[in-house]
C-alpha cells in the first residue's frame, strides 16, 4: 500500500510539474504573439453625411463609398497599443435642391492615429484623432432621369482638417478582424459659410475587415 501511495504521488507530482509547464509555455507564446507588431491591410464600406450645416435650409441625407488602406498594430504594455493607419476614403452627401438630387463626393485621405485597447481576448475599443486631407470633390445634379450637371467642385480652403475616431474591433480569429467606426471633423469645412458652399462637418460610419500579417 505504501508502495502504491509512494508512486501516486510521484506521478501526481511529475503530473503538476508538466501541467504548469505546458501552461507556462502557452502562456510565452500569448506574450510573444501579443507582443509582436502586426501588419495588415483593410477595407470597407462608409456611410457619409454632414452635421451642423448653418444654414437650416441645407439638409443632407447619406452617400455610399468605399474605404482603403494599411494599417500597423504596435503593442506598448499589455492590454493597450498603438495603431497608425492611411486610408483612402469618399466621404460626401445627398441632398434635394430646387435643381434637382444633388451629391457631392469627396475624396480623402485619412490618417487614423488611435490608442487601441482589448477588454476581452477578441474584443477591442479604438480611439484617437485624425488628420484628413481633401484630395479632390465632385458635385452632381440628377433630375431624377438624367444627370444634368456634374463638375469637380475646386475649395480654395485649407484642405487639411483635424477629427477624431471611435470604433471597436472583433477578432474573429488571428489575422483577421471586424472593424466599425464612427469619424467626425472637427472643424466646418467653410467656416463662413453660403448658399453655394455651405459650412459642414463631415461624419462616416465606418464598417469592414482587417487582415493581419
Amino acid at each position: 500500500m505504501k508502495k502504491l501511495l509512494l508512486a501516486a504521488m510521484v506521478l501526481l507530482i511529475f503530473g503538476t510539474a508538466d501541467a504548469q509547464r505546458r501552461h507556462g509555455y502557452r502562456r510565452q507564446r500569448v506574450s510573444d504573439d501579443y507582443y509582436r507588431p502586426r501588419v495588415g491591410l483593410t477595407g470597407g464600406l462608409n456611410i457619409a453625411n454632414t452635421i451642423s450645416s448653418r444654414n437650416s435650409d441645407f439638409s443632407t441625407n447619406t452617400k455610399l463609398g468605399a474605404n482603403v488602406g494599411l494599417f500597423v498594430d504596435v503593442p506598448i504594455v499589455y492590454p493597450l497599443s498603438f495603431q497608425p493607419e492611411i486610408l483612402y476614403s469618399q466621404k460626401g452627401y445627398r441632398a434635394n435642391t430646387v435643381y434637382g438630387d444633388f451629391a457631392q463626393r469627396a475624396n480623402f485621405i485619412d490618417v487614423p492615429l488611435l490608442l487601441k485597447l482589448k477588454l476581452a481576448p477578441a474584443f477591442n475599443i479604438l480611439a484617437g484623432p485624425q488628420i484628413s486631407f481633401l484630395m479632390n470633390t465632385r458635385n452632381t445634379y440628377y433630375d431624377g432621369f438624367n444627370v444634368i450637371q456634374q463638375d469637380r467642385y475646386t475649395y480654395n480652403g485649407d484642405k487639411t482638417f483635424i477629427g477624431g475616431v471611435l470604433g471597436v474591433a472583433l477578432d474573429l480569429n488571428r489575422n483577421v478582424e471586424l472593424r466599425g467606426r464612427y469619424t467626425v471633423d472637427f472643424r466646418e469645412n467653410n467656416p463662413n459659410g453660403s448658399s453655394g458652399v455651405p459650412a459642414f462637418k463631415n461624419q462616416v460610419w465606418q464598417v469592414g475587415l482587417g487582415f493581419k500579417f
